[in-house]
């Protein structure tokens, strides 16, 4: 069973900034000829990595909720320019919608066990959700209704 990771996904209000950022972050790479992925930059190494990557995901905090995932492709320790260990989590550049979770704000990141992760919204249902203004998803989750 795979094990994931969360963290707040800090400067985004929905699901749609996400995937907005995350496709220009991935057309930027590929302009400069690099691999076409999403990479997050993080201070810690993930010490469960081979866990991580037997099919984890960084699920995403938007606005104190669990919102979408990315598949984890590689976990790359590396020293930044000051000699700073640093770690590069190499992400499917597709962002997967599911269902919303209230989570508290966090520094960092935290492991999620698979089966405490949310699970995916339909194809339909992610649209329709991902569509939605922020304070009307959240008034509704709020209300039991998604």
């Amino acid at each position: 069973m795979p094990l994931h990771l969360v963290k707040l996904c800090v400067g985004c209000e929905s699901i749609k900034d996400l995937r907005e950022w995350v496709s220009e972050r991935a057309r930027a790479a590929k302009a400069r000829g690099e691999r076409a992925c999403h990479v997050h930059i993080t201070r810690m190494v993930p010490k469960r990595d081979q866990e991580l990557l037997a099919g984890g995901s960084l699920y995403w905090v938007i606005k104190g909720e669990i919102a979408a995932r990315e598949k984890l492709l590689a976990i790359e320790p590396f020293r930044d320019r000051d000699g700073i260990g640093r770690c590069r989590l190499v992400l499917q550049p597709k962002v997967i919608a599911v269902a919303p979770r209230p989570m508290r704000a966090f520094q960092g990141w935290r492991y999620l066990d698979a089966d405490g992760a949310p699970p995916d919204l339909t194809k339909s249902a992610a649209a329709s959700v991902a569509a939605m203004p922020e304070p009307l998803r959240r008034e509704l989750r709020e209300l039991g209704l998604l």
